[in-house]
Order: C-alpha cells, then structure tokens, then sequence
C-alpha cells in the first residue's frame, strides 16, 4: 500500500504540488487570522460543583463579581491631592457605560466611610478601582474588557490592571506573541542543523519546507476546529509548535532513508519513492497514528483547555502525517538525484547503500563509529546498562513524591507585568490585602435566623476570616466566607472542604460551594478521576498499534513500561526545576512551590506519544534486520547503529523547538516547553540508546514471541516495516546467519 502510495505521488507530483500551493495561499488568507477566535480560559471543569455555584449565583443575583481591578499609584502625590483624584474621577467617569456595570472608587460619597478607606492604601499614595463588567458570559465580559482597556490609563499616574480578566488577557496575549517569536527563533535555527546532520542544503530544505507547511495546517485545522469546539490559545502554541517539530522529525526520517535508497546502485527516483515510503513511510504513519491517540487521551478530561489540546493536536499530527507522505514524496520526486545538491565542504557527507552480503543478504554492521561502538558496547554488558539507566532514571522519578499541585494566576506572569504588579500592590498596600472569597450559594426556604447561624458556623472554622450573609431573595442566599493566603495554599484547600462538610441551614434544598479555591480543588479532583481512564485507554490502544507493527506481545509491553520509566524521570525533573525553583535562576523566573496538574498532564500526554514515536523508529529497522537474519542481538546492534545517529539528530530538532518554545517569559509555556524538552533528551538518549537495547539483548527472542492464534491474526491484518524482505523464521530452529561482531571481534550470541 506504502509503495504503490509512493509510485502514485512520484506519477502525480506535479499535480501534489500545485494543491500543495492553493492550500498554501488560502492558509495565509484564513488560517492565520486563527488567534482571533480562540478562547482564553478553559481551566475549569463545566460539571463540577464550583461551575454550578456561579452559575447559580448569576442566575439568582446577576453578575456583580470583580472582573478587573485597576490600582492608581503616584510616587508623588496622596490619594487626596486634587490632581490625583481629578485624574481618578475623570478616568472612571468616562468609562462607556454599556460596557461597564459598576466602578466605585473612594470618591463615591455613596460608600461609608469603611468601604472608601478600603480602597486606599496604607500610605495613602495609591488607590483601586474595582470594575464589574457587562456581559451574559466570560467571553462577553472579556470582550467588554478589550473595549475599555486603552481608556484606563489616569494621565500622570501609574496605572497598573489585575484582576482576573486583566490577569487572563495578558496571559493570553503573551501566549499569543510568544509562539511567534519560538516559531521566528527555531527556524533558522533548525535549518542550521539540518545543514549540518544532511551536509547539504536541498537535503535540509526538504524537512523545513514541510515544517513551514506544517505551520500554516496547523493554523487551519484549529481556525477550522474554532466552528464546533472552544480552542484554547495553549492548543495554539503546543499544537502549532509541536505540529512544526514532528513536521521536520518526519521529514528528516523521510528525506535520510530516500538518500540512503537512492544510493542503492541501479535504483532510480520512482523506486526509492517507493522504497521509502514503503518503509520511512510506513513507520511515519504508524508514529503518527501513536501520537494522535496519546493526544486523544486528552478527550477525558472535562476542563475545555485540555480537549481543545486533544482535538488540535490530533488534526495537526495528521496533517503532518498526510504532509509527509504525499507532499515530501512529491518534492522528492522533484528533486530526484539532486537530494545532494549545494552540499557544503565543511559537511559533506553521503549516506552509503545498505550493503548486504552475498550468502545471507544481511546488512553489514561495519563496526566502526560511534553508534557502532555504542551498540555492540550495549549488547556486551546489557545487565549493566539496565540497572544503572534504571536507576538513574528511578531516582530522577523520586521528585514526583514531593508534588504540590496549584493553580494558573499572576505569579506564572514575569514580575514586570502589569497584571502581576497590581496583585502585587492588593495583596501588601491595601487594608484587605491578600483576602479571598469563597462563595456558598444555597437554594431552598431558608429563615434569616438560620443563615445567619449557619454562617456563624463557617466563620469559626478553621482558615476563615470572616463570614457573613451577602445577599438573599425569595429561594436562595450568597454567603461569602473571606480567607487570607493563595487559592492554592493547603489551608486554603482545607477550608474548602470543611465548608463543604457543614451541615446546611435547616429548609436549604441545595448547597453549592464555589469561587477560585474551590474550583482548584474541583479541578484536581476532576483531572484525578480522569487519569486512570485516560492512561487504560492510551496503553491498550497503544499496545495494539505495536502489536500489528511489530508482530510481537513482548515489545509491546516492554515499550509501554519503558516509555512510562522515561515519562517518570523527566515528569520528576519538572517537579524539582519549576516547583522546587531549582532551574530559576537558569531559565528566569521566580518558584511558585506549586505546579498546575493541566501542565503534568500535557507533558504526560505529549511526552508519551514522543516517546512511543521514537521507539517505533528503533524497532521498525530492528525488525526489518530481524525479518532478514532471524538474529536477535544482530538485529538490535544493527538497528541501533542505523537509527541512532537519526533518532538523535530527530531528537535535537525537536528539542530546538520545545526550548523555542520554553524562552517565553510565561511561566507555564516554560514548564511545557522545557519539561517536553527534557522528556525528548531522556527518551532519545537514556532510554532509547541504551536501556531498550539492553533490555532486547536480555530478551533474546522472546522479543518476537507471538502466540499462534494471535500470530495468524497478525499475519492477516499486521503491517509493519520491512514485510517485502524475507520472511521472519518461525521457530528458534531457523537456519543459522552470521552474528554480528562486538568490538573486540567476538561474536555475540542471541
């Protein structure tokens, strides 16, 4: 199928490219005007309790919830010097008032004196306007935002915007701005190397041209996914940027096996085609397959960011797909011999045919270099290699043991943003600084008496400050309980739960607790409940795909457990740099001591279908040795030797991008970029050079067992790399083929 697809592209390329060209044009004229439909919350869960406590508490008493806050400081003048509280008044005055539904501020001679002391500072040099927006939902409210955001500026006095709104968007917007700058820093960057791994500049131009193409699907196929779900602006950037990375991983794998068939002798453009997407090909489809469905184990989590991630990454991954086996193949037929072309001296370099020898028509493992050197060193001391790699890798994992999770506000922002500074200033020169609410809306026929009582009840609970009945109407009431500290904070979390387990007032039907720490618990809760059934998904499909590539029940298992090995060390990394702090100083920001479990889970996700991928690409070429020699550690020496230098080279592009992408100064692009980069630098080298080779040579053939029903099964509906080559021996007591050579000369034995 993969090489007729070749031989059809190679018949038809000129046709590929020009549809190639009008998706190019209509991409630029639609797909990238993507960012202004994209959704900039999507954090919490729409089912949990917290979600329908606002609701209820809109529905009931109308949204009067502080959207933004916005703190007027002067270095020079007090809050009651008139030119300070001119500029205040003017500014609050001139607010639209179809966009704003309330501004007080401390010249409103209709608050108490109480209420206008709350909004000045402790040394009376600053003051805040708490703002409470129009609009029936958040995106309303955000849109009402956008509008009056340029009309907030008080002339001379500094003004600074918080609030979650104003916390929200510059999120938003800097998450925007910085997937540009990555994508701007990592192409040339990546074109560099691809000059350098190819040695020539056609051969590199072939994997960036698709990563550019890459870049613009991506756009569209979120643009497109915007008409029937929320697209989160995070989908944007990892998928946008991930899409980029896979693109020119495929590509590379692409472009060096069609070089490496095109020096076959006597093989022409049309048949390396083939041959390569017969083989590169088939294994690209099989990666690709892998990583959307690691990105569809996103599907079960209910909080909108992390399925709009699911979805977008699943589109990108195949359009990636499709790119590499029908637009690179049509370049490549193009291209033809001149693959080598504006090779640079200092680089030059031209991948050998696989050799084969007369008597066994085994590829010759040369035994030089250091991917060879490397091999047969692996398949000398497996045991070795397996226990200090595993434990180097277990005690990388050991920092998951300490993991504090939290939540996403003004301290993952740059302590120069604005957002940050004016929470900043709330929380250390306001009277009430550094308060919270918790919001408890019951319904039902409840007496005053009862309410009151009730939130006596809360008030003498441990973490609270204060509580107090806020408002009533005919079937429901708001008590507000205040606390002092973060929305992530134990205590905090504790406090919750407490409210919760209260025995309600006596008539109340229905108690619902919500506000910003209750919907931090709702969210841990929620991504707890769904990783169970995300991973039982991920892994059984997982094992399936590897079971009809590979034809074996033993490499699927090993590689699930060897992949989730990985996944621990570098998900303990992440906990010991970002939370601990311990890569501040390094990377440029201050510890939180608590981590999102959004950001654990996407790099959970993400990192499992990277690492599935590469270990695709290794066993594929295993396999294909296997299918031709029967020989177990021959196979594994062999293939690590092929694909090392590969893998590695894939490994590095890919890196270049996820660092791109972890320069950002937002604190939670930086944990998904760097810990994404650092799963890809354990995986490609601690785990796939050295630990799944040692861990097959141990093996043996066992590696290869298959039961005979499931055999049949397979022999009917299994397709992986290299089926056109011999036929795999089906006993231990197949004939006998050379065994590959360590360094020393001596043959190793299965």
């Amino acid at each position: 199928m993969f090489a007729g697809l070749g031989r059809f592209t190679y018949r038809q390329r000129i046709w590929v490219l020009a549809a190639t060209a009008l998706f190019i044009a209509f991409a630029l004229s639609w797909g990238t005007g993507l960012f202004s439909y994209v959704d900039h919350g999507g954090f919490e869960d729409p089912g949990a309790e917290s979600t329908r406590a606002a609701e209820v508490l809109e529905d009931e008493f109308g949204h009067d919830a502080v959207d933004v806050i916005v703190v007027y400081r002067s270095s020079e003048l007090k809050v009651d010097n008139p030119v300070f509280a001119a500029n205040v008044r003017k500014t609050v005055e001139g607010l639209p008032k179809d966009k704003v539904a309330s501004a007080p501020n401390y010249l409103d001679e209709d608050l108490s004196k109480r209420e206008r002391g709350a909004l000045i500072s402790k040394d009376k040099m600053a003051t805040y306007v708490p703002i409470t927006l129009k609009g029936k939902t958040n995106d309303d409210r955000m849109d009402s935002y956008k509008a009056i955001a340029d009309d907030l500026d008080a002339g001379p006095l500094d003004t600074y915007v918080g609030g979650s709104l104003g916390v929200g968007k510059e999120i938003s917007d800097r998450a925007e701005s910085d997937v540009v700058t990555a994508e701007a820093i990592s192409l040339p960057a990546l074109l560099v190397l691809l000059v350098v791994i190819f040695g020539g500049v056609v051969a590199a131009l072939m994997p960036l041209a698709v990563g550019g193409l890459a870049i613009l699907g991506s756009l569209t196929m979120l643009r497109a996914l915007t008409y029937v779900t929320e697209v989160s602006v995070f989908a944007v950037n990892v998928a946008t940027l991930l899409g980029l990375g896979l693109a020119i991983d495929y590509g590379l794998f692409m472009v060096n096996r069609f070089r490496e068939e095109s020096a076959r002798d006597g093989t022409d453009t049309r048949e390396a085609v083939a041959r390569t997407l017969a083989t590169a090909g088939r294994t690209v489809a099989f990666s690709g397959i892998t990583v959307m469905i690691a990105f569809s184990g996103l599907l079960f989590f209910p909080q909108p960011i992390l399925r709009s991630i699911g979805l977008g990454g699943m589109a990108v991954v195949l359009f990636d797909v499709l790119a590499a086996l029908v637009v690179l193949p049509a370049l490549l037929s193009v291209v033809g011999p001149r693959i080598d072309a504006l090779q640079l001296r200092l680089f030059r370099r031209r991948p050998a045919a696989v050799g084969t020898t007369a008597a066994t028509a085994t590829p010759i493992a040369t035994g030089t270099g250091a991917w060879a050197r490397l091999a047969h060193s692996v398949m000398r001391r497996p045991s070795l290699y397996l226990a200090s790699v595993g434990g180097v890798l277990l005690a990388f994992a050991s920092a998951l043991v300490f993991t504090h999770v939290g939540s996403t506000d003004q301290r993952y922002l740059p302590q120069d943003a604005n957002p940050r500074i004016a929470t900043d200033m709330l929380r250390n020169d306001f009277p009430a600084g550094g308060i919270g609410q918790i919001d408890v809306v019951l319904t039902g026929d409840m007496t005053k008496k009862g309410l009151e009582d009730y939130a006596d009840r809360l008030n003498d609970l441990p973490g609270a400050v204060n509580a107090n009945v806020a408002r009533t109407d005919d079937d429901a009431a708001h008590v507000a309980v205040s606390y002092k500290g973060e929305t992530d904070d134990p205590e905090t979390a504790d406090l919750v739960r407490d409210v919760r387990a209260e025995a309600p007032p006596k008539g109340a039907d229905e108690v619902l607790v919500g506000g910003a720490a209750a919907l931090q618990n709702d969210n841990i809760d929620a991504i707890v409940q769904a990783v169970p059934w995300t991973l039982a998904f991920v892994i059984a499909v997982t094992t399936v795909l590897l079971f009809l590539a590979f034809g074996s029940v033993v490499l699927p298992l090993k590689a699930i457990v060897m992949g989730f090995l990985s996944l621990g060390a570098s998900l303990g990394v992440v906990i010991w740099g970002f939370q601990e702090g311990h890569l501040g100083g390094l990377l440029g920001f201050d510890a939180v001591g608590t981590i999102d479990p959004t950001y654990l889970v996407l790099i959970l996700i993400v990192a499992f279908g990277l690492a599935m991928d590469y270990e695709l690409f290794l066993l594929s070429r295993v396999r294909e040795e296997y299918l031709r020699s029967g020989d177990n550690t021959h196979s594994v020496a062999v293939g690590l030797q092929r694909t090392g230098g590969i893998i590695t080279s894939a490994a590095l592009l890919l890196v270049v991008v996820m660092v791109a992408m972890g320069s950002s100064a937002l604190l939670s692009l930086k944990i998904i970029g760097i810990g994404l980069a650092v799963a890809v630098v354990v995986d490609a080298t601690l785990v796939r050079a050295l630990l799944v080779p040692a861990g097959m040579r141990l093996l043996g053939r066992a590696n290869w067992w298959l039961p005979r029903p499931l055999r049949w099964l397979h022999d009917r509906i299994g397709v992986s790399e290299g089926e056109e080559a011999e036929p795999r021996p089906q006993s231990a007591s197949a004939p006998a083929v050379p065994l590959a050579e360590n360094a020393d000369n001596q043959k190793i034995r299965p």
